[in-house]
């Protein structure tokens, strides 16, 4: 990789990280779902925020005494906020609702208690657990606090059940009518629901989660399906799957990086084919996944859509630790094409050629997974650190993973 390269990576890790320290509530540690004045905070943001501390840390954009802060009054806050049944609440069985009033921490929108959510903000936590190991006192309370976060989290109860790890759960109406099925982001949920250490998912939980996965042969390419490019990263942003495999992996003789490498390639080959001859689309223009288009926020998904034209760059861009040059010749190509989703040198959640539009503001979502995957590029940060935290290893070796750095 050229210094260009390197020096592109870095200015956009660096836009995507200043997310976080923009559009963060101080009084609590909460993070807005976007940079519009009137979004909610998401508790899967938060979780993004707490993983890309250290990465400040590490780069030099802010000092290990800030990030500590930002992190104990994160967790303090999680820590004393109201869990109950009641609809106001902030949480519940040691979950946390999807969406969070950014003053009050309180439930909004009426959205579902959301264990996939829950389970990306557990993951920012554990990670700056395993990364603020000194003996200060702000240090040793952080540690402590994401232990008993973590600790209290009722996965069993969350399966209603049943095999599958339910979708949410509403004081209203109780659980949701479908589970976690089918190969999807939940890959980090599953690990952290058979590692808890005093609510644990039943033994097969992973094992029946793969027993709903789709195996295709897709322009050539034999791989896990799932549509949306950024399933096949969110859980890898914590997890390093390389060489590790589950059953479901042994026997196909494969693992879930691979997988990733393999979704990639297909989503070039979608874009350069272009089957519905959308404006833009080729083998560098591509990152199809979840995202705000011109008709809303939607998953799209490839080859059997929906697709409306829209690219989420930032699906594009974290890419990088899987094929590099893939990622960054495409992320540049695309900067250079159209030099206005490149605003203040953070990507936007979509933007599409066809109809002439980019999506306003920004979603931290996208500059969380930009600010994990590179930095996982660059050095394995938090790759490393999750591979410290006891809890992960048990999950992984739970549920059927053997080999590589697990050895």
């Amino acid at each position: 990789m050229s210094r260009s390269d390197t020096e592109l990576l870095a200015r956009l890790q660096r836009a995507a990280f200043d997310y976080f320290t923009e559009y963060v509530n101080p009084a609590n540690g909460l993070v807005r779902d976007t940079s519009r004045p009137d979004s909610p905070a998401s508790i899967a943001v938060v979780g993004f925020a707490l993983a890309s501390y250290p990465v400040g840390v590490e780069r030099g954009w802010m000092t290990r005494e800030d990030a500590a802060t930002r992190t104990l009054t994160a967790l303090r806050f999680f820590r004393a906020s109201p869990q109950g049944s009641e609809p106001d609440a902030t949480g519940y069985k040691g979950f946390y609702y999807h969406f969070l009033d950014m003053t009050t921490g309180r439930r909004v929108w009426h959205c579902e208690l959301s264990p996939i959510d829950t389970a990306l903000l557990v993951a920012g936590v554990l990670t700056a657990s395993a990364y603020f190991d000194e003996d200060s006192k702000d240090e040793c309370e952080i540690r402590h606090l994401a232990e008993v976060l973590y600790r209290r989290i009722d996965w069993r109860w969350a399966q209603n059940e049943e095999s599958p790890v339910s979708q949410g759960w509403k004081p209203e109406c109780g659980f949701l009518h479908y589970g976690w099925e089918g190969y999807n982001e939940a890959a980090v949920l599953y690990v952290l629901a058979a590692g808890s250490p005093t609510h644990p998912v039943s033994k097969d939980s992973f094992l029946a989660w793969t027993l709903t996965y789709q195996w295709e042969n897709l322009y050539g390419h034999d791989f896990l399906y799932a549509g949306p490019l950024f399933v096949h990263q969110f859980s890898h942003a914590f997890i390093d799957f390389r060489g590790i495999r589950d059953r479901f992996m042994r026997e196909k003789r494969s693992d879930y990086f691979q997988n990733t490498i393999e979704a990639i390639a297909v989503q070039q080959e979608y874009a350069r084919r272009n089957p519905l001859e959308l404006v833009g689309y080729d083998a560098s223009c591509f990152g199809i996944s979840a995202g705000e288009g011109p008709s809303g926020y939607m998953a799209r998904a490839i080859p059997y859509g929906p697709d409306d034209g829209t690219i989420s760059p930032s699906a594009t861009l974290s890419c990088v630790p899987f094929t590099p040059d893939v990622a960054v010749s495409a992320t540049r190509a695309m900067i250079d094409r159209y030099p206005s989703i490149a605003c203040q040198w953070r990507l936007p959640s979509g933007f599409n050629a066809t109809k002439a539009w980019i999506s306003p503001g920004w979603f931290g979502l996208d500059q969380g997974i930009v600010v994990l995957m590179i930095e996982n590029h660059r050095s394995e940060l938090i790759w490393n650190l999750f591979k410290r935290c006891p809890h992960i290893e048990r999950g992984l070796r739970r549920s059927g993973f053997r080999g590589g750095w697990l050895a």
